[in-house]
Order: structure tokens, then C-alpha cells, then sequence
């Protein structure tokens, strides 16, 4: 797969983002990590990702790009724009999706430790009758990485995962899985509702620990208009650590320092 379209979630919470002002800045994709924006990060392994022919930003404010270094067209060697950001995530990346068309990948801005192998590594994995790929660390991965860190688990009967932030969306069925997202983000202050939407014996069998990974994959993809989900597990672990939380941004600015890996950036060409 080449000349693939990605997209990156790097908007802010209305009334402003607790960990961007934790940070001192406006919004978080701009948070330093060893020197560089979390934005340019990403940006960064996509551009050296192979796979990735262009890049696309969604942000409410995109002139706060304009000058930030690893974006100059000197810089940066694929071409990257900007579109509005939506009421929601979901809601971005449906606009984005209406957009752009299929396939698409998705990222956010604070997957400040993205690499391109990882990338390449979920793409090559993804189902190729999949509709939708999504990719999850197991928890022994995550923890040997970051034993310290503290993850959201999804708790299923062949093992816990996290999430890792990226998600292909290979075919127009993938906009049924991300109209039932809009409805899970919705419905997420309401627990029965969104319970009585999954199915009870669903979440019963979740809560108990007796649903397989493969069964909820089939499940939320009945439950997306038919859309046949696949969940890719990771090697890496640290590819479900994002920054969410200041302890998360703790955390990853160690393992920066500690690995020596300091701001990546573009080779050349344009935007």
C-alpha cells in the first residue's frame, strides 16, 4: 500500500485542554517533547513511513503550524494541509472521511512516540478484507515497555489490550463504524443506554471476562452497519502510550531523555 492519506487529530476540548495548560501552551499537540512539538513528531514518522503520501491536519487553529519548524516545506518532504476540526472526534474524522475518500489512516497529535515502523508493521498486518483496522498492545507488551504506566485496559478472555491510536479506515463501509463511534461518544456519559445499544448479553460477557477479542471485533462491526473490523495486536508496547494525562507526559518525556531520542524530523522537499 502506497500514496495512503493520513489524518491527524489535533484539535482541542472546547473551554481548552486541562494538560495543555498543564504545559503552558494552547493546545496540546503543540507540547514539547525532547525539544520538538508533539505535532511535529508525528508528522515526522509519517513522513517517514513509506506508505504515507500525504498528510492531513485537523485543527481549529491552523495558523499555529505555520511557523513550527519540522512543517517548512524545507523540511517536511510530503505534502501536508489542514481542515476544520468537527464537534467531536468522531465527527472529524467523518468529515475528514467524506473528504478524503478511502483508504485512510488515523492518528492523533498526541501519539508523540509514533514510529514509522509501527506503521508500517499495522498496515502490513491489517486484514485485507477488513473494513476497519484498529491497533491494540497486549498488556505484557505495554508493561514491559513502561511498567510505570497507567492505561486504559480493555479486558478480554485471550488477553488485556490498549489502544494505540491508529486505526485504518480501508473502505466505505468504514463510515458505518464511525457513525456507531459517534454514538458510543455521545452516549458516554449515559452507561445504560450505551449498554442497551452494545447489547446486555455483549456486556455481560465483557464484564465477566468470558468475550474473546474476536467476538467483540464481530460484534461492533454487526453493530456498524456490517462492517468487518479487525483488531491488530502491536509488538511494541510503547505504541499505546499516548499523552493524555500530565503523568503520561511525565512519563514519555523520560523515555525520550532516556532513549536519546531526540525531535525527528522531515528530510526535504515540500509542502
Amino acid at each position: 500500500m502506497t500514496g495512503l492519506t493520513a489524518l491527524v487529530l489535533a484539535g482541542t476540548r472546547p473551554g481548552g485542554d486541562p494538560l495543555a495548560d498543564y504545559a503552558g501552551v494552547s493546545h496540546k499537540a503543540l507540547i514539547e517533547i525532547g525539544g520538538t512539538t508533539m505535532i511535529e513528531r508525528v508528522v515526522a514518522a509519517l513522513v517517514a513511513a513509506p506508505a504515507i503520501g500525504r498528510i492531513v491536519i485537523a485543527i481549529d487553529r491552523p495558523a499555529l503550524l505555520e511557523d513550527l519548524p519540522g512543517l517548512q516545506p524545507a523540511v517536511c518532504s510530503k505534502p501536508w494541509t489542514t481542515m476544520p476540526t468537527q464537534e467531536g472526534p468522531s465527527a472529524t474524522v467523518a468529515a475528514a472521511l467524506a473528504r478524503e475518500g478511502t483508504p485512510l489512516l488515523v492518528t492523533t497529535a498526541d501519539h508523540a512516540l509514533l514510529q514509522a515502523a509501527w506503521i508500517a508493521e499495522f498496515l502490513a498486518a491489517c486484514p485485507p478484507e477488513a473494513d476497519v483496522a484498529a491497533a491494540l498492545a497486549p498488556r505484557k507488551a505495554v508493561e514491559a515497555a513502561a511498567p510505570a504506566t497507567r492505561r486504559t485496559w480493555l479486558r478480554f478472555s485471550d488477553d488485556d489490550f490498549s489502544g494505540c491510536n491508529l486505526f485504518l479506515l480501508a473502505r466505505p463501509k468504514a463510515a458505518g463504524a464511525i457513525a456507531f463511534w459517534g454514538e458510543m461518544e455521545r452516549a458516554r456519559k449515559e452507561p445504560l443506554r450505551m449498554m442497551q445499544r452494545l447489547g446486555w448479553l455483549f456486556a455481560l460477557r465483557y464484564r465477566l471476562g468470558w468475550l474473546s477479542s474476536a467476538a467483540a471485533a464481530g460484534r461492533l462491526g454487526a453493530l456498524s452497519g456490517g462492517a468487518r473490523l479487525a483488531l491488530v495486536s502491536m509488538r511494541d508496547g510503547r505504541a499505546a502510550i499516548d499523552v493524555d494525562k500530565a503523568a503520561d507526559l511525565d512519563l514519555v518525556r523520560r523515555m525520550v531523555a532516556a532513549e536519546g531520542l531526540n525531535g525527528p524530523s522531515c528530510t526535504s522537499g515540500g509542502r
